[in-house]
């Protein structure tokens, strides 16, 4: 068994768009409440309505997303969340002039879709692991920004580095009052695309990491989980692996 602490959590409001780091999340049969739960429709002929993703366009990165604050503190959004440009404009979701902005900061168009659960594997949590990402810190000799890896939940344990690499069906993680488990397709030790080569902004790409993660470690970096025991997990919550 493992154990140790929430160090962060993440929500991306809108597939492939920046997001936010916040302090209490809701984990359910979604996934993390609120994450991925707005996406960009690409409407080119040629890709069939599609959802628009970094890797037909990394200058969706120059984007960000968040919900609106809550009073008081509730881990569910509050409301649709507002889009902030390249630029810091405001954007909100519902702006009837939001979808030709964006498709012409995109150069394609776009539409846009709300429904929970868009992950690209299903309504599932990423959680990575912080030994992992400074043993590949120490492995390429460079710095590691852990918004490359896109996680909801980042947790620092008392597990070596990389052991993610290594779980399988029925590896079971507790964080706060919620359960995550790798049962079920596409769960387990994640796959990555291309994506993390992007720097967070999308403005420059870094294609050895993806090449050492290939050749060092199966081209794996954090785990893939469902939630299998609802509840709200806190940063600084304790965390185990058992």
């Amino acid at each position: 068994m493992y154990r140790g602490i929430v160090d962060s959590l993440y929500r991306w409001p809108v597939k492939s768009l920046r997001g936010e780091r916040v302090p209490v999340a809701l984990l359910d049969h979604r996934g993390l409440a609120g994450d991925r739960a707005y996406a960009l429709i690409d409407e080119r002929p040629s890709h069939a309505g599609r959802r628009l993703t970094v890797r037909q366009s990394p200058g969706m990165l120059a984007w960000e997303a968040s919900y609106p604050a809550t009073c008081d503190g509730s881990p569910e959004p509050p409301g649709l969340p507002v889009l902030y440009s390249a630029g810091g404009a405001a954007w909100a979701w519902d702006d009837p002039d939001l979808p030709a902005a964006l498709s012409e900061s995109y150069g394609i168009p776009l539409s846009m879709r709300a429904a929970d659960g868009q992950q690209d594997r299903g309504p599932t949590v990423l959680v990575t692991f912080e030994a992992s990402r400074r043993a590949l810190e120490a492995e390429l000799g460079a710095e590691v920004d852990l918004l490359r890896f896109r996680p909801n939940v980042h947790l620092d344990l008392d597990a070596p580095a990389f052991a993610e690499e290594s779980f399988g069906e029925g590896t079971t993680i507790t964080v706060g009052e919620a359960v995550l488990e790798v049962t079920g397709d596409h769960s387990g030790p994640c796959i990555r695309c291309a994506v993390p080569s992007w720097d967070p902004h999308g403005r420059e790409r870094w294609p050895q990491l993806q090449k050492h993660l290939i050749v060092e470690h199966d081209n794996k970096f954090g785990v893939i989980m469902r939630v299998t025991g609802p509840g709200v997990v806190r940063v600084g919550d304790a965390a185990t692996i058992g």
